[in-house]
């Protein structure tokens, strides 16, 4: 491992009940109906960390925290960055650029009011930035964002943009320079071609082996780069209601949940975490805006 590489430690916060699995089966007009747990699965994940000693990145979901302020003043007053999930957790390239813009507002507004500190970062739901919707970059932009962590550079039914840059670097837009830190994948000869896959973590985590995604970690950081490692606090939840939908929705949700806290503290015991922007920041390319570019357009 390259001496002094931090790899990112995030955590995308929201309920069991508001993923993209089950967007067919719950309408987020009866969110409210549905027992809410994320303050006790978030509490256990800070439990978690301060076990191991690491500090985050929380991307806090501006509908949660509308209803549980006392979560993200917690999440701040034990050391973590605040970033920003958006509001509703809709996919952006379904809702296009006013809805959009009205969510990451609204959803920037409410947290920096509660912490009283600017709010940098952004993690689209589901990684929904993808090349049908570049043009997010620019809104993120213009509303204040500095870094951007929503591309993942694969091919996927729901996201990826797979030629995208696998490392963090400087994208240049239209509406100005924004920092984007990719999900996490490795690279590996496959029968006649480079295969990249993902270990950026998250339900990726749950099916394959901790091993794996330590060693993919520590082959990126020998290379000098950081990886990131993301999951959500319903993941170490394996208690949480059941909800009624197709197989695969199914078994992308619950998949191995019991097993999730053992290999994220498996992770946490052998490479070295810090909270995003403290990472970018580590990067020279990466630390001050500037950078050639991605060439995503």
């Amino acid at each position: 491992m390259s001496a002094g590489v931090r790899n990112a430690l995030t955590v995308d916060v929201e309920e069991y009940f508001q993923v993209t699995a089950f967007e067919r089966v719950i309408e987020p007009a009866t969110w409210d109906s549905y027992p809410r747990r994320v303050v006790d699965n978030t509490r256990k994940v800070l439990d978690l960390f301060d076990r191991y000693t690491v500090k985050g990145t929380f991307f806090v979901l501006g509908w949660v925290a509308a209803r549980e302020s006392g979560l993200v003043r917690e999440i701040r007053r034990r050391g973590h960055e605040i970033a920003c999930h958006g509001f509703g957790h809709q996919l952006i390239y379904r809702i296009g650029p006013k809805a959009f813009r009205r969510d990451i507002q609204n959803a920037k507004a409410i947290l920096e009011d509660i912490t009283g500190e600017a709010v940098r970062g952004y993690r689209a739901p589901s990684y929904s930035i993808t090349a049908a919707s570049l043009w997010a970059l620019d809104i993120l932009i213009e509303e204040g964002f500095d870094y951007d962590s929503s591309i993942f550079p694969i091919i996927h039914d729901i996201y990826g943009i797979p030629d995208a840059p696998r490392f963090p670097h400087t994208i240049t837009r239209p509406a100005g320079i924004i920092r984007e830190f990719p999900i996490s994948t490795v690279q590996v000869r496959g029968f006649r071609r480079e295969l990249r896959l993902p270990v950026g973590g998250g339900g990726y985590l749950r099916l394959l082996p901790a091993f794996w995604f330590r060693w993919s970690f520590q082959r990126i950081n020998t290379g000098g780069r950081p990886a990131v490692l993301y999951f959500h606090p319903w993941e170490i939840d394996p208690g949480q209601p059941r909800i009624k939908a197709g197989f695969r929705s199914r078994f992308r949700h619950y998949n191995n949940l019991e097993r999730m806290e053992r290999k994220l503290s498996t992770l946490l015991a052998t490479l070295p975490f810090a909270p995003m922007g403290e990472v970018l920041a580590d990067l020279p390319e990466c630390a001050n805006g500037q950078g050639a570019g991605s060439g995503l357009r």
